[in-house]
């Protein structure tokens, strides 16, 4: 077994000594360090070998890395070698944006928890696409999902300009795009998920899709990320405009407003998205009524409260095909990736 695996419990404590995001943004530096270190690279643990297709597209195993862990796409490589199925790197927008005020990342610990109010804080695309294109990840046969959204200062009635924008930017360098349309940090944004407003985008990402596909000579998967905080109304709607306008998949779920889970807690009344154990009932119930709304055939990705293999295996008993994590590699560190990949 790695040291990573080994070494990560110790780690943590000294981690969590640190503001969050610093923290954050330090593991990053020291993982890509690691990584870029002959000798320590030898420490990384194998990727679990449990292939599986997904959109057509095969994953070494079905435990990938959710969005937001690397928003700027920056260590793809490194994330890699702790031994994921497959990565997903951003939301990425047009325009470098800082995001929110700082402090926007409070760990609620008691409840193996997170609330971010990051706010899509980015580099742009031309960064992110730079990145992307040094790592070396998919040239080995990985699987790399880019994530993309809007601006802060774009308005919402102007926010399909920006997705097409981003999908322009990224089709050439993903195997899948992830559009976020979910994020609780960013106004209005999750006004996307429904009504005219949701039609307007997806027959826009569909039309735009098709003429990208004719001019690379490839189709690239794409997958809407929705919130755990929809009604089955809600969910039905999408589900069948997801059809209508033949995407290829669903990630379930975003981070959650809930604050059911975390009363009384300290940080539990910060504004933003929760995400950990208190995400998961939420996320199983999405995509419970999602796999009987969209048949087999689309793909789910479920995500959100996976801190242990149960957790991953309840995923895809409720219909998911593959599973991603963050929150829980925060708290239980890398070898919660080999940990589902068994149960699985």
């Amino acid at each position: 077994m790695s040291l990573f695996f080994h070494a990560y419990p110790l780690a943590r404590k000294a981690l969590f000594t640190l503001d969050a995001e610093t923290a954050h943004e330090l593991t990053l530096r020291r993982l890509e360090q690691a990584h870029d270190s002959p000798f320590l690279r030898k420490l990384f643990p194998t990727a679990p070998h449990k292939p599986v297709k997904l959109m057509g597209l095969m994953l070494r195993n079905p435990v990938g890395l959710a969005a937001g862990l690397d928003k700027n796409g920056a260590h793809v490589d490194a994330l890699a070698a702790l031994g994921f199925g497959f990565i997903e790197v951003g939301t990425v927008t047009p325009r470098p944006q800082d995001g929110n005020p700082k402090p926007r990342l409070f760990r609620l610990p008691r409840a193996q928890s997170l609330i971010n109010r990051f706010g899509f804080n980015n580099q742009g695309l031309h960064a992110f696409i730079s990145n992307v294109q040094r790592s070396s990840f998919r040239a080995s046969g990985g699987i790399l999902g880019l994530n993309i959204g809007k601006n802060a200062t774009t308005p919402i009635e102007r926010a399909v300009d920006d997705y097409l924008t981003c999908l322009d930017g990224v089709y050439a360098h993903a195997d899948y795009v992830t559009v976020n349309i979910s994020s609780p940090n960013t106004a209005n944004l999750r006004s996307l998920q429904g009504g005219d407003e949701l039609t307007t985008l997806l027959e826009a990402l569909h039309t735009r899709r098709e003429m990208l596909s004719d001019r690379h000579g490839r189709r690239v998967p794409l997958v809407i990320k929705i919130a755990p905080d929809l009604t089955q109304e809600q969910v039905d709607f999408i589900a069948d405009l997801l059809l209508r306008y033949g995407m290829d998949g669903v990630i379930a779920t975003n981070t959650t407003l809930s604050r059911a889970a975390v009363q009384g807690l300290p940080h539990a009344e910060e504004t933003g998205g929760l995400s950990g154990p208190p995400v998961h009932e939420l996320s199983l119930t999405v995509i419970r009524r999602l796999r009987e709304r969209v048949g087999p055939d689309m793909a789910i990705i479920g995500v959100g409260g996976i801190s242990a293999g149960r957790q991953a295996a309840e995923k895809v008993a409720a219909g998911a095909n593959a599973v991603q994590l963050y929150t829980g590699l925060i708290y239980q560190g890398p070898r919660l990736i080999q940990e589902c990949v068994d149960a699985l």
